[in-house]
């Protein structure tokens, strides 16, 4: 391997960019951080007391000192046109952070005067980067679950779980039939981005289910508010196929010769037992294969932090002219989406989403 591929990071001090942080301390080898802009003084030198990294109050100003191979934006989607614009003038590749933009004229802006302009942008949608989802893509792609047909994702909010149902079902920028609901109840408040509980709170909750009709495909996303980090409620996620279904890790499967099969897709991880070789994800198996191997071990990533790690590997490839691995346009798209489910839940009435400017030009 080569030099470690470098970038620069806006908006270092929020949630999201400790992420990026920490995965280029895990793997040193491949990534390296060159410089972030903290806009406050103060928390600046809080980063860099943390992580060693230098940082700057602008752009401008971290432009003069650093020379990254592309830039990671993480600020709110109505702050980050303005850097995007600045950017996309100076040709330096950008890693946008979700979503991309705050509302369908914002994602239209985008498309117009970056997508449209050849502006090299990249977006960092990590869950179907996850190892389980990749294992279970990898499955739906050998064929053996036959053609798919249903999905049903309860993982997490709006156009993350959008981006879900599309990977599954195998659909792009299709039109699609949406009807949705709100139900509403109470549960004991579990831990939050903020982290645990620390009082037994119960506090009102709202389940979000839409049924997304795509003619000959049917999503179905269910989502309630801090349901992926709650301690009393599972994600799930099920794909029916003609031939079999993924449950959860349960596969079933009938072959051409009538006979089932009844498989499990199964973590592997060093580290257990009497295992020494260090604690980390060596993989996933169904059945005698290998249908995903951890591609950053054995560095100790958590899955969300291995799925961002893969962003940052496939912006890198990207970068040095490598395809694109999620756009503005698949972004705009989800965000479309969950924008239209929002909206039926809203009005009760059953929405046609159809194809907007960034699918017209495929």
């Amino acid at each position: 391997m080569g030099r470690p591929v470098t970038f620069s990071l806006i908006g270092g001090a929020g949630f999201r960019a400790q992420y990026f942080l920490r995965i280029a301390q895990a793997l040193p080898e491949r990534f390296r951080v060159s410089g972030m802009v903290v806009r406050d003084e103060s928390k600046g030198k809080e980063m860099e007391a943390k992580w060693g990294t230098a940082t700057y109050r602008s752009l401008d100003q971290l432009l003069v000192h650093e020379k990254p191979d592309f830039i990671v934006l993480c600020v709110s989607a109505s702050a980050s046109l303005d850097y995007l614009l600045q950017l996309a003038n100076l040709d330096i590749p950008v890693l946008l952070e979700t979503p991309p933009a705050p509302d369908l004229q914002g994602l239209e802006r985008l498309h117009e005067e970056l997508t449209l302009q050849g502006a090299r942008i990249q977006v960092a949608e990590q869950y179907h980067l996850h190892p389980v989802q990749q294992a279970r893509m990898a499955l739906i792609q050998s064929g053996r679950l036959g053609r798919i047909t249903e999905t049903s994702v309860s993982i997490s909010q709006l156009y993350h779980g959008v981006s879900l149902i599309r990977k599954m079902l195998g659909v792009a920028y299709e039109e699609v039939k949406i009807k949705a609901m709100r139900f509403e109840s109470n549960w004991v408040q579990g831990p939050t981005r903020s982290g645990p509980p620390t009082v037994d709170n119960m506090i009102p909750l709202s389940r979000d289910l839409a049924w997304l009709d795509f003619g000959d495909r049917l999503g179905i996303y269910d989502f309630t508010k801090d349901q992926h980090r709650s301690w009393i409620r599972s994600n799930h996620l099920s794909v029916r196929g003609e031939r079999g279904e993924i449950f959860d890790q349960r596969v079933l499967i009938q072959q051409e010769t009538c006979t089932p099969l009844q498989l499990e897709l199964k973590r592997m991880n060093k580290g257990e037992l009497e295992n020494a070789e260090g604690y980390f994800l060596q993989g996933i198996i169904c059945g005698e294969q290998w249908i995903y191997e951890n591609p950053f071990a054995p560095a100790r990533l958590y899955d969300d932090e291995i799925a961002i790690a893969s962003c940052l590997q496939k912006m890198a490839d990207y970068t040095f002219g490598g395809a694109s691995f999620y756009s503005l346009n698949e972004a705009s798209q989800d965000h479309y989406l969950g924008m239209m489910i929002e909206r039926a839940i809203q009005t009760g009435e059953t929405i046609t989403a159809t194809p907007r400017c960034w699918a017209l030009d495929k």
